[in-house]
């Protein structure tokens, strides 16, 4: 069972990182992430081209609110993010009475590999149980993505199935590994 949710006036406090709405001063930050090669691909979505293809989606980012940036503390700069979307159990006939929201997530390639993400999805998962009181978070990944397959290893999320997934914004299908972690 899908829910609505707002972070607009959410900040989750992690040792390493703020997870907090987007700003429009972000932009830049955005833009220095998400235009390299390699990064939205992991994620079903073709690197951004121009400063104003950020700027359209990180007004999208901010009127959605369902997904924070990840701002680090020790300089301040958005170096990922992190949202809360529906969910593909709600097509499950034997979950979708749960009240779930699928975690995805993004991070710059300079900060690949150094435990961040496993951070920031970790301190999600317990907002979505006790702030949200959800009954389940899903989490799922394109079977050549091994660095998400251990951020949703790292955070005890159990292996429910295969499927297909279609990137839309790169006109691609993928087959994609299904997890999910109940309260």
């Amino acid at each position: 069972m899908d829910i609505q949710i707002d972070i607009s006036n959410v900040i989750i406090d992690t040792p390493r990182l703020l997870l907090r709405s987007w700003r429009e001063t972000d932009l830049n930050d955005f833009y220095e992430y998400a235009s390299i090669d390699g990064v939205g691909e992991m994620a079903g979505w073709k690197h951004h081209e121009s400063i104003e293809e950020s700027k359209n989606i990180l007004q999208t980012f901010i009127s959605d609110k369902n997904i924070f940036a990840l701002e680090l503390k020790n300089n301040r700069k958005v170096i990922g993010s992190q949202g809360l979307h529906y969910s593909w159990a709600n097509n499950e006939q034997k979950l979708r009475n749960l009240k779930t929201k699928e975690i995805g997530y993004v991070l710059s390639k300079a900060y690949w590999g150094q435990g961040l993400m496993p951070e920031a999805v970790n301190a999600v998962i317990k907002y979505c149980f006790t702030a949200l009181d959800l009954d389940a978070v899903t989490a799922g990944h394109f079977i050549e993505n091994n660095q998400s397959k251990r951020v949703i290893e790292k955070n005890g999320f159990t292996y429910f199935s295969q499927g297909e997934y279609f990137a839309k914004r790169l006109n691609k299908t993928f087959v994609e590994n299904k997890y999910i972690l109940y309260r």
